[in-house]
């Protein structure tokens, strides 16, 4: 990737950051990348996996989950914050995003289990593929999540997801029909926390991706090793309540 770009996107990414309180329009973020708004688009697509707009608004719920957190903020208070002018807005993208609404989340003591729980069946005829492979991290013997999304984004219900207790091998089974993308996270002992807060380049969090794999009939077994990162800030943010999934010790586990 061409520094020059990275930078350029990179000094957008860090504006977000600073600016979440404001209405930030493609238009503004073209002219922080010093870049037409129609390249910029293509370019901030390149980089980051998603769109200016999709990226703008997983920061906002990141700050988001933070205020929920660590402060008494009322929600309404938190949405005028980070950018949203309507809580009912707001509280709707979050829940979508995160997978409870924002008091729920404010109120979490463990992830909620129906998040996390898939529904098996699968209609007659619809092909399905089982993925498996090895993940490697840098963090040796922390737990290790791992899910299939629709987007290059940790946000929502997994379609299908898996638990390590440390890197290594994983299966995924009864993958239905679709294009999905593998992403895979871990964070080191004392800070799984930092799944609410930017990342710092360390390996606090780290995060790896494969995809897309696509499920389509006549498919039998995808291989898909995977490879967790320190997490950059050009990454887009996790958003899934994940908060103190990783802070215990878990078994295996397939969804």
């Amino acid at each position: 990737m061409n520094d020059v770009i990275e930078q350029a996107v990179l000094r957008v990414v860090e504006s977000m950051h600073d600016n979440l309180g404001d209405q930030i329009t493609i238009d503004d973020m073209a002219r922080t990348a010093m870049f037409s708004k129609f390249h910029f688009s293509r370019v901030f697509q390149r980089v980051t996996g998603l769109s200016p707009g999709r990226f703008l608004s997983a920061v906002r719920l990141r700050e988001a989950k933070r205020l929920l957190t660590s402060t008494s903020l009322t929600v309404t208070d938190i949405s005028h914050r980070v950018g949203y002018s309507s809580v009912g807005t707001f509280s709707s993208r979050f829940t979508s995003s995160v997978g409870v609404s924002p008091s729920k989340y404010r109120q979490l003591e463990t992830v909620m289990p129906q998040l996390l729980t898939d529904d098996r069946r699968v209609l007659a005829g619809t092909a399905t593929m089982t993925v498996r492979g090895d993940i490697s991290s840098p963090l040796k013997d922390r737990p290790i999540f791992a899910g299939l999304f629709p987007d290059r984004i940790l946000e929502g219900r997994p379609i299908r997801y898996t638990i390590l207790r440390q890197p290594g091998p994983y299966v995924l089974e009864d993958v239905p029909e679709g294009q999905w993308h593998l992403i895979a996270q871990s964070a080191a002992a004392g800070s799984e926390d930092a799944v609410n807060h930017p990342p710092g380049g360390d390996e606090a969090l780290c995060i790896g991706r494969h995809g897309p794999i696509t499920v389509q009939p006549g498919t039998g077994t995808e291989l898909a090793d995977v490879q967790l990162k320190p997490m950059r800030t050009l990454d887009p943010p996790v958003l899934l309540a994940l908060r103190d999934l990783l802070a215990v010790t878990v078994t295996r586990r397939t969804a």
